[in-house]
């Protein structure tokens, strides 16, 4: 097929429609009916929103916590399945994928056996490391044209990351991964993430960086305009928006405290007693207050609370808000955590705002997927050129980075 004709059919599969990132604010989109997606370990919907809001159409997430199912399914236009992956086989996540379209697999396998503070622990054992073997099972039973990843940078250094990657380039996919940094995608706060990007039809990559540390999204830009609550309170008009309390002490600590500062800032009387030792004197990233002008530190499942980080208001005597969490992690400030008539659990809802793929680093992803689709001229398969070996032929071989 000539490229103006793969031009002329790709436009017949697009249509546009009218999206919110906030209540009153407009933006134009373009939905590609060419492509459809499955989000593994979607979580509350970071990525798939992302993806949402530049086009891409995701049919389905899948994820083991049932917390899960009511962000995602109330804000996303998906079916939300709530099942363990290593107990799916391919062909069940193959039968989510629209027929006659590029199939685009995504997944964000829980970071915590990677992450820095995992590391002073013995998490061989844990059962989330097997997961990204899961993952690469799946990929490789369905053979989707593009599969993407997301997680901690500390990734890298472990022999899993090292196995699906060989997996992916032995099953002939180009792949390309590196660590970003997502205030440089739109992220009003600084997190560095590992993305990878792999496809069957040609090299693939990140887009640029859409700013330059000058030009970062900061906490003053993202949360200023929300109303003042102190500490305990909730906003009468967005429960989300609500302050873990404080207790006298630690009260006393924050109105102490200075944006951008550390708990060596305070009276001494008021530093705890761990941190007066010298064991405790290298932990300064505790009981900080945000600085307005520059991007949030990053949000992580306890952000909500006060001692967990640099999480003090800028200016308010408090811990940031759920809702002011979650917008630093680039969801709408509309986004439905809580069922109407639930109460709000902090531990709950902060676990799924830190562990989410933040918005704006979905939408570069997305961004990326559709350049990557547009230059390579990319057409969907037949089913019949896809999954040639079975999920179970393919497990030992993947476990192992072997080929086929």
């Amino acid at each position: 097929m000539s490229c103006a004709r793969r031009a002329t059919l790709r436009k017949s599969l697009v249509t546009r429609f009218q999206s919110w990132d906030q209540p009153g604010v407009g933006r134009m989109t373009v939905s590609r009916m060419d492509v459809s997606c499955v989000d593994l370990f979607c979580g509350a919907g970071g990525l798939t929103h992302g993806f949402v809001q530049e086009g891409l159409r995701v049919n389905a997430g899948i994820d083991l916590d049932h917390a899960c199912r009511y962000p995602y399914s109330a804000n996303n236009d998906a079916t939300f399945i709530q099942r363990d992956i290593s107990g799916m086989e391919a062909s069940d996540v193959a039968k989510l994928f629209t027929p006659g379209t590029i199939w685009v697999l995504a997944g964000c396998a829980p970071c915590q056996p990677f992450s820095t503070y995992s590391q002073r622990y013995d998490t061989k054992a844990d059962h989330k490391w097997g997961l990204l073997y899961e993952f690469a099972r799946i990929a490789a039973g369905v053979m989707p044209d593009i599969v993407t990843m997301e997680n901690v940078p500390a990734i890298r250094r472990h022999e899993v990351f090292d196995d699906f990657a060989k997996t992916l380039l032995e099953l002939g996919y180009e792949v390309w991964h590196d660590v970003v940094d997502c205030a440089a995608y739109g992220v009003p706060q600084s997190r560095k993430r590992m993305v990878l990007l792999a496809s069957l039809h040609g090299p693939i990559e990140l887009i640029e960086p859409l700013r330059d540390e000058k030009g970062y999204k900061t906490v003053r830009q993202a949360i200023g305009r929300l109303r003042p609550i102190g500490a305990g309170e909730s906003d009468p008009r967005d429960k989300l928006h609500v302050a873990s309390k404080l207790s006298e002490k630690n009260l006393a600590r924050i109105r102490a405290s200075k944006p951008g500062g550390t708990w060596r800032d305070w009276p001494r009387h008021l530093v705890a007693k761990c941190h007066r030792l010298d064991t405790g004197r290298t932990y300064p990233s505790v009981y900080g207050r945000m600085e307005w002008d520059k991007p949030a530190p990053t949000i992580t499942t306890q952000c909500y609370g006060f001692g967990n980080g640099r999480f003090g208001h800028p200016e308010q005597d408090r811990a940031i808000s759920l809702r002011e969490a979650a917008i630093l992690q680039g969801f709408p400030r509309s986004y439905k955590f809580v069922p109407p008539g639930e109460e709000v659990c902090f531990k709950t809802v902060g676990r799924l705002i830190g562990n989410a793929v933040p918005v704006d680093l979905g939408r570069a992803i997305a961004k990326s997927i559709i350049r990557h689709i547009d230059q390579c001229g990319v057409e969907p398969k037949t089913s019949i050129a896809r999954g040639r070996h079975s999920t179970r032929d393919r497990r030992e071989a993947i476990r192992v980075g072997g080929a086929m």
